[in-house]
């Protein structure tokens, strides 16, 4: 590990500390997860059976974030490589802009069918397995299923995420297409309270299915069959002729070099490249401390300057107008660069061709280490649940727009704008370890700023993930944690940024973080913004 840091300093309020171990390693949102993916690595299984086995566990244990109708991404390190996955699915073969339209809507609407892109995590899973797992495929479902039949104590964070969805949407919407989540995530007409034992019988039964099939139920069998006909009976737009051209494709990651070490992130339809162009940006900065005005300053300016960019140009890759190398370029970055002054900007894109979620990282012994995210996108997704199946669909096309006139408007078999992005560092060429903070948007804006605290300030993994965190949400308007030093917002104000202080902070990202050193022990943190937890072995 190339990282100097002080183990034992935390400058911030923080629930935990690092935890080290050398044979395994399993970070996440929901302890029991993460638990169940280290059971995966003491019973012969590596890092990726781990991830698989933990993100099949999250599909239960946090459906507040993900579910069986998620997508994901990953990004893995084996036998001193890293590949890249994505999983995130295209736009039905009926999906157009002038249907849509032709529902009365002007622009892509949150819940319902239409947002409903082709649910890419199953594939996702197979596809990892099958490159790389050392386990059987069924085996790493056991977790899951077990927890689905007999029941779960439900965590307090994810408890209040859950009232949360209800009461924002559920509760005031009697469109039958939404019985079906009702009665799978509801009893008596509530939603689980913390420590509540839940049990989730029909996600148990699918769960099965998908894998004694290795994954081809859901996509070209009985269970896609079911999706198929609930779309048709309910107005939906989603086929099993979807669904059975899809595949999880291997990518290779993208990556710039900051301040001596490389960062990696999945390469368009997701938007890990906004954390990239922003970094690109910042290296020409000397900055000093993470309670310095200045500092946050910069990375705020750069931060939306690289953001805006990213909305404008970042779409499904075959459909982008601008290349990732150009807005990777460092030449391109110093012209954004510039652009930053002492008091707030509006930003608007520039021309580079001049020049919901759940988080998971895992590690075994022998070297190979997983970054893996995946999502329903909002909170539970599009509320459309195929009955009998537990199956939440996901939202994800929620992020394509109407535009005809824009790359990311949506069309048949295209893939959306994507949020979800897992990052891992290396240096020289050799794993240091990954990283990734979910989130919607907050993500390429947490990746910057636990990057910049553990390079440029020399924060311990948990510490960076501790620091009081701000959110760009649009124009002049910045977000800020309760524990965002009061010093820092003044300084803040007079510069013109408009600040809203949060009376609570899941809005501000979810973090974890694995790292290996030299000597081969793992050390790992996790967030205390959620119910996160690092299993050890």
């Amino acid at each position: 590990m190339s990282f100097k840091f002080d183990a034992l300093k935390y400058s911030y309020a923080s629930r935990r500390s690092l935890v080290y171990g050398r044979r395994g390693m399993v970070s996440t949102s929901q302890p029991l997860a993460a638990q169940a993916g280290l059971d995966i690595i003491k019973k012969g299984g590596n890092a990726v059976d781990a991830a698989i086995a933990t993100a099949i566990c999250m599909t239960v244990l946090e459906p507040t974030s993900n579910g069986i109708g998620s997508d994901c991404f990953a990004l893995v390190w084996v036998k001193d490589k890293l590949y890249g996955l994505n999983a995130s699915g295209h736009a039905p073969e009926l999906a157009t802009p002038e249907y849509i339209k032709g529902k009365g809507y002007s622009e892509m609407p949150v819940h319902g069918w239409i947002p409903v892109t082709v649910p890419g995590a199953v594939s996702g899973w197979v596809e990892l397995s099958k490159q790389f797992g050392k386990l059987e495929f069924e085996e790493l479902f056991e977790p899951a299923i077990y927890y689905a039949e007999n029941g779960y104590p439900v965590s307090p964070v994810i408890s209040k995420l859950w009232q949360d969805e209800y009461e924002g949407f559920f509760k005031d919407t009697d469109d039958s297409l939404y019985d079906e989540w009702k009665k799978v995530f509801m009893k008596d007409g509530k939603t689980p309270s913390a420590g509540e034992v839940w049990t989730l019988k029909d996600h148990a039964k699918t769960l099965r299915e998908i894998a004694k099939t290795k994954g081809e139920s859901f996509y070209r069998g009985d269970l896609a069959d079911k999706i198929d006909e609930y779309s048709k009976n309910t107005g939906g737009i989603l086929r099993k002729e979807d669904l059975a051209k899809f595949k999880a494709e291997w990518v290779d990651s993208i990556k710039i070099s900051y301040k001596g070490f490389e960062i990696n992130e999945i390469p368009p339809n997701g938007h890990g490249i906004v954390a990239l162009m922003t970094l690109n940006i910042m290296e020409g900065f000397d900055i000093k401390t993470h309670d310095d005005a200045d500092s946050v300053h910069k990375q705020i300016e750069a931060m939306k300057l690289a953001f805006v960019d990213g909305q404008r140009y970042i779409s499904d890759p075959r459909y982008m107008k601008v290349t990732k190398e150009e807005l990777l370029s460092k030449e391109y970055a110093k012209k954004r660069r510039k652009l930053i002054c002492h008091d707030a900007i509006m930003p608007e894109y520039g021309d580079p061709s001049c020049g919901g979620t759940v988080y998971l990282c895992t590690a075994d012994g022998e070297g190979n280490m997983v970054s893996f995210i995946q999502s329903n996108y909002c909170g539970f997704g599009s509320g459309v649940v195929i009955p009998g199946t537990g199956i939440a669909l996901h939202n994800r096309g929620n992020n394509f727009n109407l535009d005809e006139n824009s790359e990311n408007c949506i069309e048949p078999n295209k893939k959306p704008y994507h949020t979800i992005i897992p990052g891992f560092l290396t240096k020289d060429n050799k794993a240091i370890g990954p990283f990734g903070v979910m989130g919607g948007f907050m993500q390429p804006q947490g990746h910057l700023q636990v990057i910049i605290n553990m390079i440029d300030f020399k924060m311990n993994p948990q510490e960076a993930l501790d620091a009081p965190r701000w959110q760009w949400i649009g124009e002049k308007k910045i977000q800020v944690e309760r524990a965002f030093p009061f010093s820092l917002t003044e300084e803040l104000l007079r510069r013109g940024h408009e600040i809203t202080v949060l009376p609570e902070s899941t809005s501000m990202g979810r973090g974890q973080i694995i790292l290996r050193d030299k000597n081969g022990t793992l050390v790992g943190a996790s967030e205390p913004r959620t119910d996160g937890f690092v299993a050890a072995w």
